[in-house]
């Protein structure tokens, strides 16, 4: 359930308005009236709260639950307790999420953690730095020589862009962020503590030990990026890293130089991606995943979690393990392990009654 404190609802809708906007089917038209002022799971619920389940695999969730109205799929809509409006749809979670974003705004976008609007006095930027109109610079921020920031962009305290970076518009930069030799998109989120454009892990051997090679690349993101805290993506070496449109990166994610990623992509906390890997449009990085360097995923393809990959993985492919391999291969693997080892377990129990 939604804290008051920290996300009050911009508005409140009723069942009815819920129905029109996602296009559900109401099947209480009796509790179309009923009123939503926060939204919670459907197994702690509450009165005022809207609560989905989707799916039979999860209509236990039903069991006693107390809300004003529910979103869910119609395999369990049969099952709901009485005095709930009832709302069936294709995709609850999803419905049940565009409702969250118009309810509570602040929740989905980082909003001004001083309130601060405009520039702040408390703010560094330098005088040949351009920072739109409706940009909201915050205490502590600095932006560097030839450094753009547009319009409707918040840039948090302490925060950073360096030297002729380029931040689009309607994005925001989050506390304590780094940013660097980058050229970011429209509507880009970088929450705090990231860093971007820092150089690339390269050195070759040379008589006095290890010799840094030049980092002479870019950051590229493109428009609807989000990048999680603390994670860091290196500039090119010779060619740009670059983060295709709409790709969402977690927490504490890792992707070194010259790498490429494509449209709409996924990557969880903790991935590490090495040199100049080419991830395709649609791909899924399952957390603590690694990708060693010069390989390439194919669009679409699902990468489990904690997996090693270690050669290049075909487009819309499965694949998980450490060395990854094909999904079914992988559990056929883990199936045989298991049975050995029950095998000997079975032996080994037997030895010591015969013995």
């Amino acid at each position: 359930m939604s804290d008051p404190v920290f996300f009050a609802p911009s508005r409140r809708f009723n069942a009815d308005e819920v129905a029109a906007l996602t296009g559900a089917t109401l099947l209480t038209p009796d509790y179309a009236s009923n009123e939503i002022v926060t939204l919670a799971q459907a197994d702690r619920g509450g009165k005022g709260a809207l609560v989905f389940v989707d799916g039979k695999r999860n209509a236990g969730m039903l069991a006693g639950v107390e809300a004003s109205v529910l979103l869910c799929s119609q395999d369990v809509a049969a099952l709901a307790p009485a005095g709930v409006a009832v709302l069936v749809s294709r995709h609850p979670h999803r419905d049940f999420s565009m409702i969250g974003r118009l309810m509570f705004p602040a929740a989905s976008r980082p909003g001004a953690m001083t309130g601060e609007t405009g520039i702040s006095p408390a703010a560094h930027i330098h005088p040949s730095a351009l920072v739109e109109a409706g940009a909201i610079v915050e205490a502590g921020a600095v932006v560097g020589p030839d450094a753009q920031v547009g319009e409707g962009t918040i840039v948090g305290p302490n925060a950073v862009i360096g030297p002729s970076c380029r931040i689009g518009r309607g994005g925001s930069v989050g506390a304590g962020a780094a940013i660097q030799h980058a050229l970011l998109g429209n509507r880009v989120i970088v929450h705090p503590g990231a860093r971007i454009g820092q150089d690339g892990f390269g050195y070759v051997p040379g008589a006095a030990g290890l010799e840094k090679v030049p980092q002479l690349g870019r950051v590229v993101i493109q428009d609807d990026v989000e990048i999680g805290a603390n994670a860091a993506i290196d500039r090119g070496a010779l060619s740009d890293t670059v983060i295709g449109e709409g790709t969402k990166i977690d927490n504490m994610v890792q992707i070194a130089h010259n790498v490429r990623i494509g449209r709409f992509c996924v990557l969880a906390a903790h991935c590490g991606i090495s040199g100049s890997v080419t991830i395709g449009d649609g791909a899924m990085l399952g957390g603590r995943a690694g990708v060693a360097d010069h390989l390439s995923i194919g669009a679409g393809a699902q990468i489990a979690a904690a997996s090693g990959v270690m050669t290049d993985v075909p487009a819309g492919e499965r694949w998980g393990g450490v060395p990854a391999q094909p999904m079914k291969q992988t559990m056929r693997q883990i199936a045989m392990l298991r049975a050995m080892a029950g095998r000997n377990r079975d032996e080994t129990k037997k030895a010591g009654r015969d013995g």
